[in-house]
């Protein structure tokens, strides 16, 4: 609760008009005092009333790429049984208030309000809640209260068409290594009997043996995994505009285009970051997580809403090579760094014993990065990274 400069004003006045009226025997300025009291203790009761509002909000959509529009509708409702007179509102969207007019909102009835969210800029966009302020007919007293929650907006990186992605690696029988687009399929265990498996699946001999119907699982062992790093350290992305780390953007439209087209083309695909990713927003999660699965990269989070939350921090590589070089999480890997991560392509060229095809993605480096036995790719933003991508087609 606050008292505005008028009702500060006026609450000293009470106190001067009856201090002198009853010191020097002049009841007129002690009546004036009192009901100038009054009028202070009024609007700290009428400002306290709590009015009954009711917010929804929908987001439309509550993901979006990197500028496309998206907007919010806001919804006030008056579940009370009186008027809700003298209120304003605002709303936060990021770091703008938007108005809101509830002034004389009705019982049962609502007003609803629409606008456009900022995305200009890739992140996590958070909106609400909705400050409403509560003051006096007199405006001595103003009380601001919190409604509803806070909605946010996943603000995802542009996705540029990859029509490339790495293909499997099948063995023939006079000992040569064949590129095949979705892999080969090799026995790989029996299970129990299930409805609706196929009866030609069924092992026969093992069957006979333990008394039971047995079926043979299959796996697809020449199936291209990839692993995506994002380098989101911040030594890696020392340039600066305004605040914003270009080339870091640009790794995450990489980033995004990559996840993309592995997915679309039905392939297990991993999303990393070298830095611990930020816990306190919505939907994100802990360092260096990531899972295998067609579809899906991260712990129980979508990849695109990762990178949207993913934010610069500390230098964690020694400790995310390490753990790349023992579990092996795929067989393809595609580094996605910036400018101050050229010195470190040593350090990733020795993960070529563990992975058979390295993908380094370099954006905003004043020269071109040097490194052996590794595809390197220079870009100034994710739209060329796509473009050299699609024309290089060497994993």
């Amino acid at each position: 609760m606050g008292i505005t400069a008028r009702g500060v004003g006026l609450l000293v006045a009470a106190v001067v008009l009856l201090a002198v009226g009853f010191r020097f025997g002049y009841p007129e300025l002690a009546l004036l005092g009192a009901a100038a009291g009054t009028a202070v203790g009024y609007a700290l009761v009428t400002a306290a009333w709590r009015p009954r509002l009711e917010v929804t909000r929908h987001a439309e959509p509550d993901r979006v790429a990197r500028g496309a529009p998206a907007a919010m509708t806001l919804t006030v409702r008056n579940t009370g049984r009186l008027r809700a007179a003298s209120l304003v509102a605002e709303d936060r969207c990021g770091g703008a208030g938007v108005p809101v007019p509830l002034l004389r909102l009705r019982p049962g009835r609502d007003t609803t309000v629409r606008y456009d969210v900022p995305t200009a800029r890739r992140g996590v966009v958070p909106v609400g809640p909705l400050r409403v302020t509560r003051r006096d007919p007199l405006g001595l007293v103003a009380l601001s209260r919190p409604y509803g929650g806070t909605v946010p907006v996943w603000v995802h990186p542009r996705i540029h068409p990859l029509t490339a992605v790495p293909t499997g690696a099948g063995r023939s029988l006079d000992g040569r290594v064949d590129a095949v687009p979705h892999g080969s399929i090799t026995f790989d265990s029996l299970r129990e009997y299930v409805v609706g498996d196929e009866l030609r699946r069924v092992h026969w001999r093992t069957s006979a043996r333990v008394g039971e119907l047995m079926v043979r699982e299959n796996v697809d062992t020449s199936l291209p995994r990839l692993v995506v790093l994002l380098d989101n350290r911040a030594t890696a992305h020392p340039d600066r505009v305004e605040g914003v780390a270009e080339s870091f953007e640009s790794a995450c439209e990489a980033a995004a285009s990559v996840v993309t087209a592995a997915v679309r083309a039905d392939l297990p695909v991993v999303l990393l970051l070298v830095a611990p990713e930020a816990t306190g927003t919505a939907g994100s999660s802990t360092a260096g997580s990531g899972t295998a699965g067609s579809g899906t990269a991260g712990s129980g989070t979508a990849p695109l809403d990762r990178l949207a939350a993913a934010q610069l921090g500390e230098d964690a590589l020694d400790a995310t090579l390490t753990r790349l070089r023992r579990d092996r999480p795929g067989d393809t890997l595609v580094v996605l760094t910036g400018p101050g991560g050229q010195g470190s392509l040593g350090r990733i060229g020795a993960l070529r014993g563990a992975y058979p095809s390295v993908v380094v993605g370099v954006f905003g480096a004043a020269r071109p990065a040097q490194a052996t036995d590794l595809v390197v790719i220079d870009a100034v933003d994710g739209a060329a990274f796509a473009a050299e991508w699609n024309r290089v087609r060497r994993w």
